[in-house]
């Protein structure tokens, strides 16, 4: 990007006052390298190229016309994504990633998509960078399909490592005997890791995360349920603190299955660094059966179900929607920050009403919130912002909060919040407190 183009790309934020912290101004800046020039806003007209940046929710006439007009010359960006009034519009277009808030710099979700992955796929194939794509089998098990996965990746030449491991249920690995070799792998490499489940094939060089340039990048079975059977992880930080996230989940709560455990992983992650996420196309996870299956990349060897993948069905109800929005929901905090103040004094906001409310005044409210708590936390160590859309998300955050022992207070979009917000109510504990030890 020249200095020309980034400094017009200055401008056109600041005139919509639109905040993205450094690794959401990256990504921009790479679709703007790659698809060209952005607007704001714009919901008129044919597109052939370009980003295409949105602050307020269309409605369902205004997005399905939006939708039409797009092409897949054009990239799609929502600098606030976190507000479902952008549930609607997401579920039409192709979701590409995600990249997570920043605190007070970057206080949004930045989702971008667009329609189809050609011009990605097409573009990858010259990708130099290659990743290290590692498995692991039950010791003990048939070895045929881990030598089946050899045979593909010696194929396109890529590095790998493919290993017995001991599993305490004989035939089955349990997540944390996954997260755990994944994590060994990580401190014995120095490539980005793909992990894909023994017993897959490679049809094509699975270079698509190396290209795009992210932190994590997975598939969503069905487009809310993560699958670990396909897992890429680039080297850098926040990479790492998924990684490990993950790995002390599944340690702490090892008869949980790995695709909840992967999911509150990677919700934990990107509420506290921006993790630039990657949902990858089912073609990175196509499994016998799949219609696809002669065009995929990744080739699994399981049979079209889903009764692999999700044990729990209570699990759906929680998240279904907002993962399917590449976003966190309710009971998970939206945003955490932390202070030098004592570490075990949290507080809890909660935002509700979003649904009813101007994403506009979602929005300022989240900056005012994260703005406050950097001039003065009021001796709070940790911040956790969630965003409720209805009165039974309310009561899922609450609920999360109280478990935590935080100090729970909520707010709605629009309220005026002082930069002394977090002071004055830590001024007002202490009085409550003083008052219940000297009546």
């Amino acid at each position: 990007m020249t200095e020309g183009t980034h400094a017009k790309l200055d401008d056109l934020l600041q005139s919509g006052a639109i905040r993205l912290g450094r690794a959401q101004r990256h990504r921009l800046d790479w679709l703007t390298g790659q698809y060209g020039a952005p607007t704001l806003d714009d919901s008129g007209g044919i597109r052939h190229n370009g980003v295409v940046i949105l602050k307020e929710p269309p409605s369902g006439a205004a997005a399905e016309l939006f939708y039409r007009s797009l092409n897949p010359g054009c990239a799609v960006v929502i600098a606030s994504s976190e507000n479902p009034g952008f549930d609607f519009l997401k579920s039409k277009l192709t979701e590409f990633g995600t990249v997570g808030p920043c605190g007070v710099d970057g206080p949004h979700e930045m989702w971008w998509g667009g329609i189809g992955w050609s011009k990605f796929n097409a573009a990858a194939t010259a990708c130099t960078l290659r990743p290290r794509v590692v498995s692991c089998y039950p010791r003990g098990s048939d070895a045929a399909a881990a030598f089946a996965l050899q045979h593909s990746l010696e194929r396109f030449g890529l590095a790998s490592h493919i290993e017995p491991i001991d599993a305490q249920l004989g035939d089955r690995l349990l997540c944390f005997e996954k997260a755990e070799f994944m994590l060994r792998m990580w401190n014995e490499y120095r490539e980005p890791l793909l992990f894909v489940e023994a017993g897959a094939t490679l049809r094509e060089a699975p270079l698509l995360p190396c290209f795009l340039g992210c932190d994590v990048a997975l598939h969503k079975w069905n487009r809310w349920e993560m699958s670990a059977r396909t897992l890429y992880l680039g080297r850098t930080s926040a990479a790492e603190m998924l990684l490990r996230t993950w790995q002390h989940l599944a340690a702490s709560y090892p008869a949980i299955w790995e695709g909840y455990l992967l999911d509150q992983a990677w919700s934990l992650t990107s509420s506290q660094v921006p993790l630039d996420t990657v949902w990858l196309p089912r073609s990175y996870h196509a499994l016998a059966g799949d219609l696809g299956a002669m065009r995929a990349t990744v080739l699994h060897g399981e049979q079209t179900t889903t009764l692999d993948l999700g044990p729990d069905p209570a699990f759906a109800g929680l998240v279904r929607a907002a993962r399917r929005a590449g976003r966190t929901g309710a009971r998970d905090a939206f945003l955490v920050m932390t202070s030098k103040a004592e570490a075990g004094k949290g507080i809890a906001i909660i935002l509700r009403d979003i649904s009813a409310s101007n994403a506009g005044a979602v929005a300022a409210t989240v900056e005012a919130v994260t703005g406050a708590y950097a001039a003065d936390c009021g001796g709070y160590g940790r911040l956790e912002l969630s965003l409720c859309a209805w009165q039974d998300d309310v009561g899922a955050a609450r609920e999360a909060a109280a478990q935590a022992r935080y100090r729970i207070l909520e707010i709605a979009p629009g309220q005026h919040i002082a930069n002394d917000f977090f002071a004055h109510h830590a001024a007002d504990d202490s009085v409550m407190t003083a008052r219940h030890l000297f009546p």
